[in-house]
C-alpha cells in the first residue's frame, strides 16, 4: 500500500512491508540518537510525500532490530537501502541530499 509518509517497519513486518511491496522500497536503517538519521527525517518524510504511489519509504530502527540491520550490512547509520522486487539494488551510508535521493528515485523508478 502507498503512503504518504514514511512507515515504520521491523523484523516481524519485513518481508510483507519491504521484499513483498508491490512498489519499489526504500528503507532507512537508523536510529532515534544519531543525528545524522534524524537530519535524513525531513528529507524522508518530503520523498514519502512526492513519491506517493510510486515508492514506498520505510524506516527501521536498527537497535530494535539488529538482525535485521545485521543481515542487510547496515552496522553503520543511516544506511539507505532501496529494494526493487524484493532485492537490493543501490545502498547508500550517511546524509544524502534531497535532490540527490530524487535522482537515485527517478532512476530506480525507471528500471522498475
Amino acid at each position: 500500500m502507498a503512503m504518504n509518509r514514511p512507515i515504520q517497519v521491523n523484523e516481524g513486518d519485513f518481508d510483507h512491508q519491504v521484499m513483498k511491496a508491490s512498489l519499489p522500497v526504500l528503507v532507512h536503517f537508523g536510529a532515534p540518537w544519531c543525528p545524522p538519521c534524524r537530519e535524513l527525517i525531513p528529507i524522508l518524510e518530503k520523498i514519502a510525500q512526492e513519491y506517493t504511489g510510486r515508492l514506498l519509504v520505510a524506516e527501521v530502527d536498527s537497535d530494535q532490530n539488529p538482525d535485521l540491520a545485521s543481515h542487510y550490512g547496515a552496522g553503520r547509520i543511516p544506511t539507505l537501502l532501496f529494494f526493487s522486487a524484493g532485492r537490493v539494488v543501490r545502498e547508500s551510508v550517511g546524509v544524502i541530499p534531497y535532490t540527490s535521493l530524487c535522482q537515485i528515485a527517478d532512476s530506480l523508478l525507471e528500471s522498475a
